[in-house]
């Protein structure tokens, strides 16, 4: 059966979530998940830096086929939204210039493709993510398991040519 290898990506610039699934069209398998993090009290710019470098090395380890990431919404602190949209768009850029297509997913899609329920709340969505993956424990951090989420999200959403 063929493959194909999902990175999932939570976008952040204190700690950036990832998860990386292959799926065959009905399973999917738990590869690497963790999170990328950077010091509060380093210069942003070293924190972009650090995340493009880190991100780097995940994708060259791993070499996933396609890159699902979360879409940014701003709520009421656009500062931070703007911090988060930079961090995000060294993330973007880091897939792009390796080719790969990249899916964007807003939270609601994420929650109607794990739970079945646009409403659920981040334990629900959690809890699922792990029992899909089969996995012992919710993965952590939160970030992880959100960035695994997303790559659940794409693996449901895209088309799969057996």
């Amino acid at each position: 059966m063929k493959k194909i290898r999902i990175l999932g990506i939570d976008p952040g610039y204190a700690i950036v979530g990832f998860g990386i699934l292959d799926y065959d069209g009905v399973r999917f398998t738990p590869v690497k998940y963790g999170a990328v993090t950077t010091e509060a009290n380093t210069p942003f710019d070293k924190r972009l830096l650090t995340i493009h470098r880190d991100l780097e090395t995940i994708f060259t380890a791993y070499s996933p086929d396609c890159m699902a990431i979360e879409k940014l919404y701003f709520t009421n602190n656009q500062k931070t939204g703007i911090d988060v949209a930079q961090a995000r768009g060294v993330t973007v850029l880091s897939a792009a210039s390796r080719g790969l297509p990249i899916a964007e997913y807003t939270p609601l899609q994420v929650k109607v493709s794990v739970t079945g329920y646009g409403k659920a709340e981040k334990q629900q969505i959690m809890e699922m993510t792990r029992q899909i993956l089969g996995l012992a424990a919710v993965p952590k951090p939160d970030d992880a398991a959100d960035a695994l989420a997303i790559a659940i999200c794409h693996g449901h959403t895209i088309r799969f040519d057996m």
